[in-house]
């Protein structure tokens, strides 16, 4: 009996199979949605009622999910469980609990690629900002487990955690800097937007740290601030700016463009292709105004709809580096209460009409800060953070003034011939981690400083006047490319 039973059972799967096989053998191209659906039925059924230990369909429902928006191979495309759908709307509710860095995780791990953790932007007074956690660092491991076997709900399940407790993270900076830092979780709240004038000028300096509903309410009180104060030119910092929604973006946008397109978004859905126009009434920045926009590889999304319009107008110039180049808008749809999917449904285009996806924003005025070292010095930077003598100077002289930073840093360079500058700011952080971090620091801020001496050239309205807009910027790099491919064709003939 027990044979009969086996050789039906056996010839039962064998149908089975040959059910799947055959609908397979069917030209793909011929197939229709509702028959990979059909298949994709048959086969979690199958699984749940012949898999040698019983499963939970949640456990196949998600995993469909993921690998499906997983198999798109776009990082901002992905399913969100109940742990990724509460840390959005955390984020979004302005508070949470963490280490304040903005993350992101390549969906493909291989040997020659690891999906390491990518910071975006540490966030502004955060556990992560403080330890000097940098954009475009990578996460190797979190509390020595490897991040490339992670998923990102996993990475962010180890990242947050009680207030109060520690977390040590595994740092890859450059080309061989690999260092650990340990980070003590805290109630992260969700800043916008911090200002002043820069000391001894009359430039208004605004550093928009997120694309909030209130940036362009913050930034306006920055703008009246600095007209009371009688300001003869701006500074608007987007560096390490990750972004945020994109009417905020318009909304600053307009402050500075009294007319035409600020952004589009073109999709293959009607209902998506939109075009956000300047309103005169909103304009409260005068065109005589000198204005200079900061942006580096942590300016995203959001940042780069400001920096890209402001360009392509001509009224600010461009300092720093290269954006990070996120040219593509996302919608978050709802499965349930505790669950959805986060999917691109356009991308956006700059007044000249030029997507910057994958490619970003160039600088006019290209400047590296001091975290661009040889790899000599990175060698050197190791060593000097693996000593700890950064923490011990300072806990061996609580409250150090700018002249006690100064006078350490020249010992420290002694035995670890680094950029004092690099040394000074590395005390000015740890001196600082239990303070609120200072408006801007042109000790070290090579980049601020010279957008600095911009806003004071008197020759502002022509360098402003003659920056390429991001269209004839791309169409110089075609026609060189162009060029490159037609001397390689004539040199292989």
């Amino acid at each position: 009996m027990k044979k009969i039973i086996k050789v039906i059972s056996v010839a039962f799967l064998l149908c089975s199979f040959q059910c799947f096989a055959e609908s397979s053998v069917e030209n793909d191209s011929k197939i229709t949605s509702f028959q990979y659906v059909k298949k994709l039925n048959s086969v979690f059924d199958f699984v749940q009622q012949n898999y040698v230990d019983e499963i939970d369909p949640k456990i196949l429902y998600e995993g469909a999910l993921k690998g499906m928006l997983d198999a798109i191979g776009d990082p901002h495309t992905l399913y969100l469980d109940s742990d990724y759908m509460r840390e959005l709307n955390d984020t979004t509710s302005g508070s949470f609990g963490g280490v304040g860095l903005s993350i992101s995780k390549a969906t493909e791990s291989t040997p020659a690629k690891p999906a390491y953790v990518e910071v975006a932007s540490p966030i502004d007074d955060t556990p992560g900002a403080k330890a000097g956690i940098q954009a475009g660092d990578l996460i190797s491991a979190i509390d020595g487990m490897p991040t490339p076997s992670m998923t990102m709900n996993e990475v962010l399940q180890h990242l947050r955690g009680e207030i109060g407790t520690p977390v040590t993270v595994t740092i890859l900076r450059g080309a061989s800097m690999k260092f650990d830092v340990t980070l003590i979780r805290a109630l992260i709240e969700v800043p916008t937007v911090k200002y002043g004038m820069i000391e001894g000028t009359k430039i208004g300096y605004a550093r928009l740290i997120q694309f909030t509903p209130d940036t362009a309410l913050r930034l306006q009180d920055a703008l009246d601030s600095f007209q009371k104060n009688g300001y003869t030119g701006l500074i608007i910092d987007l560096r390490d700016n990750p972004g945020g929604l994109i009417t905020s973006a318009v909304d600053v946008a307009d402050k500075f463009i009294d007319e035409g397109p600020i952004v589009s978004t073109k999709s293959r859905l009607l209902f998506e292709n939109s075009q956000f126009t300047a309103n005169k009434d909103k304009t409260t920045v005068k065109r005589n105004i000198p204005v200079v926009v900061l942006i580096n590889k942590g300016a995203a999304s959001a940042s780069e709809i400001v920096s890209g319009a402001l360009k392509d107008y001509h009224l600010a110039y461009l300092v720093g580096e290269r954006t990070y180049g996120k040219g593509s808008v996302q919608q978050v749809i709802p499965l349930s209460n505790t669950d959805g999917i986060k999917i691109t449904m356009a991308r956006y285009y700059t007044p000249s009409d030029m997507n910057i996806d994958k490619i970003g924003i160039p600088p006019d005025l290209e400047i590296k800060n001091l975290d661009s070292l040889s790899e000599e010095e990175e060698k050197l930077y190791v060593e000097m953070v693996n000593s700890d003598i950064i923490t011990k100077t300072v806990e061996q002289k609580p409250g150090m003034t700018e002249a006690d930073i100064a006078e350490a840093a020249k010992a420290i360079a002694a035995e670890y011939p680094l950029d004092e500058r690099l040394i000074r700011r590395l005390l000015r952080i740890q001196v600082q981690k239990t303070q609120t971090a200072p408006l801007y620091d042109l000790d070290y801020d090579l980049q601020l400083n010279e957008a600095i001496k911009v806003v004071q050239n008197k020759d502002f309205s022509t360098m402003v006047k003659n920056a390429k807009t991001i269209r004839e910027l791309q169409e110089e790099v075609e026609a060189a490319q162009a060029v490159e491919g037609s001397e390689l064709t004539a040199s292989l003939k």
